[in-house]
């Protein structure tokens, strides 16, 4: 049995790639909660494709025993969460586990977008913060700067902010005493009933259901019988474990403690992150303030390269989804492109991370169609549906108007490139809320339409910066906007999976780059084809594919020229009558890469 007073609980928040899972590495191997022969780098980040790219995304816990400088023995146990916007949701609830956070800023590059992003929702969240300056064995490092830039930017004191480098270990024991010296105890009753958090859950082909908790009330011991305050669902503990990073047989958990059990659980659709867990019996009334489920802002259809994999895709997304509760799936049908998926996703990283777990994982080929937004159209009756496929859009007599997700973003950015910034926001319909300056930095805030975003905004603010630029973006609500689908006609068919929502006054660019992509892509015929970028009726941008023509006057020597023009004559009525019945066939590889579009 662990006392309160001797409990540390507490994550690491910072931007991508200032340092975490590096300082978490090394508070595991001080405290020697790992054997040395077992320590590698990014020791918490267990997925291959998170190693590949060095960045976390699924936040990871450890339990670490210190004994601090006074003697006492400590209890640490440290969620390391991930840096990028489109996790923020596996951030949220890391930080409802936790009283307390080390907010790591590298000591080069100094306070970033999603620095900021991160440290407000541990405020949000009551935490108590420890600032913590990474990479000072680096030359560019100034650490006297940075400080006074956190307490600028974020107005947290940053006077005792602690110097360490997380790749050599220097400073990495001022750190320890600081967590358990500034960081506060949690609270929490042995003798109430039980409550336990449920932070997180994921399948393991093994143990079935695998759920984190944490214990604020109570305490839980293996055996016992409870019931999930949501679902309504009650189960029995077969199997309590504290992490380290494995899982390590406890016999308790009490209060302020962290740790995963096993029930016999199928799927992991039963366990509600921010679900309440309580005894069967004399158990708690109130249920613990959940968190806001995850809402999808980025629609894409994903699509198997051969339609007898459609099974193994479907196999593929569903044990997929047990892992990651943010993704949502639904079944639909193209005529280009066969059966496949409608997902949604938290944003673009996130899209690309799922599709690489499915081709890598399940050994699949994928089409993934153009991302989307979510439309809300208000109906004249008064209804308002939701759009989630440009193709679904119903006749526009019925449609009162169109309103669009719209973003709040914020960008920081040297002040050389201030300008290509602003034009760059400007040109994707954006409205500037804020300009600020932190140091030789400017803060911008802007409104933007997450249409224009989801394409390729975050490639070209990082190509119009050099790389400098770091983005960070929260949902602002809906608006309306004057919006149109703009419709792909190949020999006058139109083709659905091609027609996009988009702005009025940006169609007709969008359109011309479409039809002029679509002409080199689609291979010729024997007769001509129109490619058109329509909106209702009135075509707006047109390409013209010409004919693979035959020399029909080849064995024609000498005589009457008009024994040629008759041949030729010939040939033009054939073609005539091969475009009122020939069909067009667009290989694939035309869509997939119709669908990169750039601007």
């Amino acid at each position: 049995m662990t006392e309160l007073s001797q409990i540390r609980n507490f994550s690491i928040v910072a931007h991508i790639d200032h340092g975490k899972s590096t300082l978490a590495d090394r508070l595991i191997q001080m405290t020697g909660t790992v054997a040395e022969r077992d320590m590698k780098a990014q020791l918490l980040d267990s997925m291959d494709i998170e190693r590949e790219r060095g960045i976390t995304i699924k936040a990871n816990t450890v339990r670490i025993d210190y004994t601090a400088r006074d003697g006492k023995a400590y209890v640490l146990n440290l969620i390391d969460t991930p840096g990028h916007v489109d996790f923020g949701y596996e951030v949220s609830r890391s930080m409802r586990a936790v009283e307390g956070s080390l907010l790591v800023v590298d000591a080069t590059q100094g306070v970033e977008a999603q620095t900021l992003a991160n440290v407000y929702q541990a405020i949000d969240a009551g935490h108590e913060i420890v600032p913590v300056l990474n990479k000072i064995d680096l030359p560019a490092a100034d650490v006297e700067a940075v400080k006074h830039e956190i307490e600028d930017v974020i107005g947290i004191d940053a006077s005792d902010a602690i110097p360490i480098s997380a790749k050599t270990g220097f400073g990495i024991p001022e750190v320890l005493e600081a967590i358990v010296t500034r960081l506060p105890a949690p609270r929490g009753d042995r003798t109430a009933p039980l409550k336990a958090m449920l932070v997180d859950s994921w399948y393991d082909a093994y143990l079935g259901v695998v759920v984190m908790i944490r214990v604020i009330d109570g305490v839980i011991r293996k055996g016992d019988r409870v019931r999930m305050m949501q679902t309504g669902a009650v189960y029995g503990v077969d199997r309590l474990a504290v992490l380290r990073p494995q899982m390590v047989d406890w016999p308790e958990l009490g209060p302020g403690e962290i740790g995963v059990l096993t029930a016999s659980i199928k799927q992991v659709r039963d366990t509600r992150v921010g679900d309440t867990i309580t005894s069967e019996r004399g158990g708690a009334v109130e249920p613990l303030p959940g968190f806001k489920p995850s809402v999808p802002v980025v629609f894409c259809g994903l699509f198997p390269v051969d339609a007898a994999d459609f099974e193994a895709l479907r196999d593929a997304i569903e044990k997929l989804a047990l892992n990651d509760a943010s993704f949502t799936h639904e079944m639909e049908t193209s005529a280009a492109l066969g059966f496949g998926f409608r997902c949604g996703f938290l944003g673009l990283l996130h899209l690309e991370v799922v599709r690489e777990r499915l081709e890598r994982e399940f050994g699949l080929d994928l089409i993934t169609t153009a991302p989307s937004v979510v439309f809300h159209l208000h109906m004249r009756n008064g209804e308002v549906r939701e759009l989630h496929n440009p193709a679904d859009l119903p006749d526009l007599t019925h449609v009162d108007h169109i309103e669009e997700p719209r973003i709040k973003a914020t960008i920081l950015v040297p002040d050389d490139y201030l300008g290509d910034v602003l034009k760059l926001c400007q040109d994707r319909r954006g409205i500037q809320l804020d300009l600020t300056y932190a140091g030789s930095r400017a803060m911008v805030v802007y409104d933007l339409p997450l249409a224009e975003v989801v394409f390729d905004f975050y490639d070209r603010l990082k190509s119009v910066t050099k790389g400098y630029a770091s983005f960070d973006y929260q949902m602002l609500g809906y608006r309306e906007d004057n919006l149109v689908k703009m419709s792909i006609l190949v020999n006058d068919e139109p083709v659905d999976a091609l027609s996009i929502m988009v702005h009025r006054d940006r169609a007709e660019g969008r359109g011309r780059a479409m039809v002029e992509k679509l002409k080199d892509l689609i291979p010729r015929h024997m007769f001509k084809i129109p490619i058109q970028a329509a909106i209702g009726g009135r075509v707006i941008a047109r390409e013209t594919l010409s004919a693979l023509r035959k020399d029909v006057t080849a064995k024609c020597y000498g005589g009457d020229i008009t024994r040629k023009k008759k041949l030729l004559e010939k040939q033009k009525a054939g073609k005539k009558k091969m475009r009122q019945f020939g069909k067009v066939e667009i290989p694939q590889e035309a869509f997939i890469q119709a669908l990169k579009i750039d601007s």
